[in-house]
């Protein structure tokens, strides 16, 4: 034992000396001293230069959507850059002033927006409390999409921030980013050839074009290979790209083509899936340039790429394209903002077509990336209908409640494969229609859907207008039909009919990604239909009027999305794929389907919209809320000219234990909802008004204990 760790005379047995013990204490208090807690910097120096800071607090309240000066002490002049996440007290009162600045106030979070010489703001300022991190997360593109984006929905500017910025990792933000690789060589069109003008857009796209198309996509599982060539096509030409799909299966889809074709390292997966901390690394080295492609759900649209030569959104009829969060936007709608503001490539593409890209074709806005009749046939498996007649005449059908040609269809199905039975969810509730020609019965006054609740007397959803004297305008019929069927009962007894056969099923609680080729009953809702090795042999779309029958005004048009979704997945009417659908043969969404022409229906949607007003023609607001509270809204607002008030009406409660719907009132609340309908050219106007009272009453206090729930063009209008 060395003397320097021998007992000392004066010190306990075995103790350090005190040169060591004063280090031991040092590196101890060190190692246990808390973070910085934010000061107010009283007595400190400014920044020498642009002591000023402008900061948008995180207060997503529509009267404070607003920006905020603070001083900038001198010691976090480095750090307090243009876009970096702050910490800011806020709340202070004027009389709360020491050594000329403002103290006082509760932390809030708050982003950086600019520094300034000067501060428009007469009296002391509050300093900036802490600059969270010095990495920039906010540029000058995200912040005028963000801010277009909550004028578009009458939000705050914080709101849509806290979507499009996700959580920070402190670990993610050490970690660096990798190089940038290279731009790619210019792929070939592939299977864009069997679109007219498909090789064109590519090419555009390759070429620093911004080209604009709906593209109406052939069935089979070539789409996501076909985006993989266009996002390739848009990294050749030195630009980003940007991709938005509505679930996990059908990024991970994205992202498989996209490796195959390009390799690691090129794009990023922005999901729920991976997790707060892979995912903010994903979206740190996307806004760092480290890459500049995006494959991801809804939260990707606001995505910082680079450089943007393309943004796409596949299968934008999809619910889960629609943010649940205020305000509320639409991915497609992002997406248009986008491709306006960075001048950049835009395309929706789906099997289907919606009502909103048939109206971009319409407007010359966009051109339609089609195939000819021939490649469609080719493509497309065989539809055959069965309707109330033929359902009248089966004895199997009343007996079972499957017609014969359904089982006659499964059963040669599996002889050579899986095949899909599409049963709709529980809880579609059908909308009133003609008894005798199934014609929507709607309002004479404003031609929302007539509703009967409780067998009591006939009223408008729209505009609460009671209806005694209804008949149909398609036949003259005077009696109306409302129907629902058990779709759980249905399925129990396809799997008692097959006992050989194995039943696999897909839905809400569990989500199968594919099956295999072997033959198998895959019993499905609509929007969770797995992908079958080498695609169905046949598929079984049941029920037809119950999703056709939903109080809404795209239930003709989703029914027809989710049944093409189903159909897409079965093999080419060459190779045996056979589709059954039952529901009304007669019915436009029905025989759009049996000619597999998603986009002629579109189009007449389109036209008989814009003769009713019906949007995407005319701009919708909802305003939801207790009745008192609904009424006071409506009094205040400035509403523009053209205008048009239809409701109040009541609005279904929420009934304790289930989920609440965007829009649907608390539990235990009676609410009503009024819809505020405008011509084409008003719709920001009504942002506008509908924006500025709902921030009045909040200023004032009203909102805190009557709520008014405000949405602009909700998808969910009845």
């Amino acid at each position: 034992m060395s003397s320097e760790n021998g007992s000392g005379g004066d010190g306990a047995a075995g103790a350090p000396p005190p040169e060591q013990l004063a280090l031991i204490r040092e590196s101890v208090r060190d190692a246990r001293a808390p973070r910085a807690k934010p000061r107010t910097w009283r007595g400190a120096a400014l920044a020498p230069e642009l002591p000023v800071a402008r900061v948008l607090v995180d207060k997503g309240v529509l009267h404070l959507d607003r920006y905020f000066d603070y001083a900038v002490p001198e010691e976090l002049d480095a750090d307090a850059q243009p876009g970096v996440r702050v910490r800011v007290r806020f709340g202070a009162g004027r009389h709360r002033v020491r050594d000329g600045r403002r103290e006082g106030g509760g932390l809030i979070d708050g982003f950086l927006v600019e520094r300034r010489a000067e501060s428009d703001y007469s009296g002391p300022l509050a300093a900036l409390a802490q600059v969270v991190s010095p990495e920039p997360v906010l540029d000058e593109e995200l912040l005028a999409l963000a801010r277009a984006v909550a004028d578009r929905y009458a939000g705050s500017l914080a709101d849509v921030l806290q979507l499009a910025v996700p959580p920070r990792s402190a670990r993610a933000e050490r970690r660096p980013s990798p190089e940038p690789l290279p731009s790619p060589p210019p792929p070939g069109p592939g299977s864009w050839e069997r679109y007219e003008h498909g090789g064109a857009f590519i090419e555009s796209l390759a070429s620093g074009g911004a080209p604009r198309a709906v593209w109406n996509a052939l069935p089979g599982p070539e789409w996501s290979e076909e985006l993989a060539v266009a996002v390739a096509a848009a990294l050749a030409s030195g630009r980003g790209a940007l991709v938005v799909v509505p679930d996990g299966r059908a990024a991970a889809r994205v992202d498989a083509a996209l490796t195959a074709l390009l390799g690691e390292g090129r794009h990023a997966l922005l999901t729920a899936d991976a997790g707060p901390e892979k995912r903010y690394a994903q979206w740190l080295a996307v806004r760092r340039g480290s890459v500049r492609a995006v494959v991801g759900t809804r939260a990707a649209m606001f995505a910082p790429v680079r450089d943007l030569g393309l943004v796409a959104v596949w299968d934008d009829g999809d619910d889960s394209h629609s943010e649940q969060h205020a305000p509320q936007p639409h991915a497609r709608d992002v997406l248009l903002m986008r491709a306006a503001l960075d001048k950049c490539g835009f395309l929706v593409g789906g099997w289907s077509c919606t009502v909103e890209a048939a109206q971009l074709v319409e407007s010359g806005w966009a051109r339609p990336l089609v195939a000819g009749r021939e490649q469609v046939r080719r493509a497309a498996p065989l539809v055959r209908t069965v309707g109330d007649g033929d359902l009248a005449r089966d004895e199997a059908a009343r007996a079972a409640r499957l017609p014969t040609l359904a089982w006659q269809v499964v059963r040669e199905g599996l002889r050579h494969g899986p095949v899909l039975v599409q049963v709709p969810r529980r809880g579609y509730v059908p909308r009133m229609a003609c008894d005798r020609c199934r014609a929507p019965a709607r309002c004479r006054h404003c031609s929302g859907p007539l509703q009967a609740p409780d067998a009591g007397a006939l009223r408008c959803g729209w505009c609460g207008r009671e209806e005694g004297a209804w008949h149909c305008p398609e036949c003259g019929g005077f009696r109306l039909r409302a129907q629902v069927v058990g779709a759980r009962r249905t399925a129990e007894e396809l799997g008692r009919a097959f006992p050989a056969v194995p039943v696999r099923t897909s839905g809400r609680e569990h989500v199968l990604d594919t099956v295999p080729s072997a033959p198998a009953l895959v019993v499905s809702t609509p929007g969770a239909e797995p992908v079958a090795e080498g695609g169905y042999a046949a598929a079984l779309l049941l029920d037809g009027w119950a999703m056709l029958g939903r109080p809404d005004l795209r239930a003709g048009e989703d029914a027809l999305r989710r049944w093409i979704a189903a159909g897409a997945l079965v093999r080419p009417q060459g190779e045996g794929g056979t589709v059954v659908v039952v529901a009304e043969p007669t019915l436009r969404p029905v025989q759009a389907l049996v000619r597999w022409d998603p986009v002629g229906h579109a189009v007449r949607e389109l036209a008989e919209r814009a003769e009713l007003g019906f949007p995407p023609v005319s701009r919708m607001a909802a305003v939801s809320g207790t009745p008192a509270a609904v009424t006071e809204f409506l009094t205040a607002v400035e509403l523009p000219p053209d205008a048009e008030v239809l409701g109040p009406v009541p609005v279904p409660p929420t009934l304790p234990g289930r989920p609440r719907r965007p829009g649907a009132p608390l539990p235990g609340e009676d609410w009503e909802r009024a819809l505020v309908r405008v011509p084409p050219g008003s719709g920001a106007a009504l942002a506008a008004a509908l924006k500025t009272a709902q921030a009045a009453r909040m200023a004032r206090g009203s909102g805190e204990t009557d709520r008014v729930r405000v949405r602009i063009d909700p998808p969910d209008i009845g």
